[in-house]
């Protein structure tokens, strides 16, 4: 019988919640047992190439590329979780949201303390993707089917999500997966 398929991706984040997958440690060996991963950093497969059971989603969307990635995952897979709360809710990158984006911009290319620009321009090339006025959380661009907080989330909420969907359950996180105290 063919394993399901799991796909992965990083948008606007810092790579954390991959990490934290990572971090399941000896389980690695049994979650490669249960699924193939399509389309992820961990296999390094750029592109779908098949129908995927389970996407994870880890930051938000603050260019057209991060747009684009967000709804290739929601048309490729049958069940999308938004990993961590870049994705959950903007997370760090979301800070930007509460200045102007031209703001923003002249600060990192123009007057920023420990920028040389002799230039004086604004990167601008059209190979760039075009950033967004505000970073957004990924239910705000596409339908999300469950979400996962924690910056990152910890290994054990992973593999119980993950498990649980995998095994036809409920996705049920106890308090104690939760919990950043």
């Amino acid at each position: 019988m063919e394993k399901p398929k799991v796909a992965t991706t990083s948008l606007a984040g810092c790579f954390g919640c991959h990490m934290s997958l990572l971090d399941i440690d000896e389980r690695i060996l049994q979650l490669i047992d249960l699924v193939d991963f399509n389309k992820s950093p961990i296999n390094d497969i750029k592109t779908f190439t098949a129908r995927c059971a389970v996407g994870l989603i880890e930051g938000g969307c603050c260019n057209e590329e991060n747009v684009h990635v967000l709804q290739l995952f929601r048309e490729h897979c049958d069940i999308l979780i938004s990993v961590g709360d870049c994705a959950t809710m903007g997370g760090i990158p979301a800070w930007r949201n509460t200045l102007p984006l031209k703001e923003c911009l002249d600060e990192a290319y123009l007057n920023g303390p420990t920028v040389h620009n002799p230039s004086g321009l604004i990167p601008n090339d059209p190979e760039l993707p075009l950033i967004l006025n505000k970073v957004y959380p990924c239910h705000e661009v596409v339908k999300i089917d469950y979400f996962i907080p924690g910056c990152p989330p910890s290994a054990d909420a992973l593999w119980a999500a993950l498990t649980a969907l995998l095994s036809g359950k409920p996705v049920d996180l106890p308090y104690e997966l939760l919990k950043y105290d």
